[in-house]
């Protein structure tokens, strides 16, 4: 049964404070997922609840308390409820946390940010979480940092990986913090703008941040060039549309978003995965709910598979040993993902600092997102 991964709304475990206080005449304190101020302060105020008590939200961000008191909550890096640091605790592994590149490492010089020692303009490409924590933590070092983005908002792909259900709305959390954060240190927003190898030359800044995800790969087997082969992120933001019979290329955390995305809508989905275990890039802590979502959700899982032709029908899937088998659909979505190398090569060529983070260094998740852009943030 969940009890406090993301899943579980905020506030769900408050009738059972509430009935405490009711039963029995000592201070009651809680923490299962009350990771917004504004709801232990309500059931404080309405007689339910005595202590508001932290835990993970300490790991994510261990000012929160002073924030709240200072009323500075836009300055709260906020939980997402991944389970990371209990994965971690429960295999006796080092401590650190999805969100909070500082966790663990408070002891340590190398990972506090510094003045710069000579003040550079800094040109960031991508404005999603790996670019944004890489803005102001570089802007808050006395960098003049500019963000692109051919977008008209911040946020990246964690736009549409927030449209996926049991909770995943919350990964917006740590956006809206970044944000707040580039906004007081002073970085300038050019969005709606798409980089090109013209704009590099023409502004000429002292450094480049490539942070502007991965590239959506199609396979080269036959099929994958037919009308009906569709790109995740536009099923999620709802630019594309898909039949009734669904299947899903690739089986880590986009794949298995926009399944349960469809499933929920009554779609009937199956994915097809290369990887031996689905969701390999989730967390074990987490990873066991999605399995159990699937399964309730109806969604047919082929892992250690591949798609080796797209026929009028469906597809054809091959096993990793061989054997062929079809599956009927209407609509193939594309989630698998590789490196995305473009202006790399035009960064090099005129000889400007380069450093590329994130997915498009190589595909992974919003941590891995996270910890590059601060990581290159405090160095760069």
């Amino acid at each position: 049964m969940p009890v406090i991964s993301r899943d579980v709304p905020q506030g769900s475990w408050l009738h059972l404070a509430k009935r405490a206080k009711e039963t029995v005449k000592v201070p009651i304190q809680m923490a299962y997922r009350l990771f917004r101020p504004e709801l232990p302060n309500k059931a404080i105020g309405e007689g339910n609840l005595d202590m508001w008590e932290m835990c993970r939200p300490m790991i994510a961000d261990p000012l929160m308390p002073k924030k709240v008191l200072e009323g500075r909550e836009e300055d709260i890096r906020h939980c997402v409820a991944c389970n990371l640091c209990l994965a971690r605790l429960f295999r006796h592994a080092p401590m650190t946390c999805y969100i909070n590149p500082l966790c663990a490492h408070e002891w340590d010089p190398k990972y506090k940010a510094q003045p710069a020692e000579t003040k550079k303009t800094i040109m960031i490409v991508g404005a999603g979480a790996a670019g944004l924590e890489c803005a102001y933590m570089a802007a808050q070092r006395g960098h003049d940092v500019h963000v692109y983005d051919k977008r008209d908002e911040v946020g990246g792909t964690i736009i549409e990986a927030s449209k996926a259900p049991y909770g995943d709305d919350e990964l917006m959390n740590c956006i809206n913090y970044q944000k707040a954060q580039c906004e007081k240190a002073g970085v300038t927003f050019h969005l709606g703008t798409e980089v090109t190898e013209e704009l590099i030359e023409e502004e000429m800044p002292d450094s480049v941040v490539l942070a502007t995800g991965p590239n959506y790969v199609k396979s080269s087997a036959p099929g994958f060039d037919r009308d009906n082969v569709v790109n995740v992120l536009d099923v999620l933001s709802g630019k594309a549309k898909v039949g009734d019979n669904v299947i899903v290329w690739g089986n880590r955390k986009p794949g298995i978003g926009v399944a349960l995305f469809l499933a929920k809508q009554g779609k009937k989905v199956t994915i097809v995965g290369r990887e031996r275990s689905a969701g390999s890039d989730i967390n074990p802590s987490f990873k066991w709910r999605y399995m159990i979502y699937l399964r309730q959700n109806r969604v047919m899982l082929y892992n250690d598979c591949d798609i080796e032709e797209i026929t009028d029908d469906g597809v054809m899937v091959k096993t990793y040993d061989g054997y062929r088998f079809p599956v009927k659909g209407d609509t193939v979505i594309i989630t698998e993902r590789e490196a995305n190398n473009s202006l790399k090569a035009a960064v090099q060529q005129a000889g400007i600092e380069l450093f590329v983070i994130g997915d498009a260094l190589m595909p992974r998740n919003l941590s891995s997102a996270v910890h590059d852009g601060y990581r290159i943030g405090i160095r760069i």
